[in-house]
């Protein structure tokens, strides 16, 4: 089986200015503020588990991320896809970054040692657009609606945060499948 990261927007029509979290939220999956302070509680909780810092604020933003999607699909072609992800998801979630600015994306990607200009000339000229559509659109066509998505050889469908547990027994029957 093999893994890799497609983009996928979860909020296509967002504009650039982005959207308060609770107001988003309650909008698109009708939560309330406190169920939204318990999901960041334990979005906290698993995320220091694991080595990262979520650091939510009264006024933190969700943003469209189709020009994030195009400097990973840049990144990716020289390798760095990954280190690059890592880098925006701390931009994002530790140090409240903006991520629908063009210049934050570039300096993120200088910050890991990539090529700032060239971060900037992509996003840009808008080289990787095209590309990227066609692969959210290719997802969505599989029945892709949201995240955690994972498909496994390109037809085995897996959506929702699944635990460890169901993850290990849905790897055991795809390879009992496999034979």
């Amino acid at each position: 089986m093999k893994f890799t990261g497609t983009p996928f927007e979860l909020n296509p029509q967002m504009p650039p200015e982005g959207q308060n979290g609770f107001e988003h939220i309650a909008e698109k999956y009708g939560a309330t503020r406190a169920q939204s302070v318990e999901n960041r509680a334990q979005m906290t909780k698993l995320g220091s588990d694991l080595g990262f810092d979520f650091r939510w604020t009264e006024d933190f933003r969700m943003h469209n991320t189709f020009n994030t999607h195009q400097l990973l699909h840049w990144a990716e072609l020289q390798g760095r896809k990954h280190d690059l992800k890592l880098a925006l998801f701390e931009a994002h979630f530790t140090n409240g970054r903006d991520l629908s600015d063009d210049e934050v994306l570039a300096d993120v990607a200088g910050d890991i040692g990539l090529d700032r200009e060239e971060a900037v000339q992509v996003l840009d000229d808008q080289r990787f657009a095209a590309e990227v559509r066609n692969a959210e659109t290719f997802w969505q066509q599989q029945g892709i609606s949201g995240v955690p998505a994972m498909v496994f050889d390109r037809q085995h469908l897996v959506t929702g945060a699944q635990g460890v547990e169901n993850y290990t027994s849905i790897l055991s029957q795809l390879a009992d499948l496999k034979g």
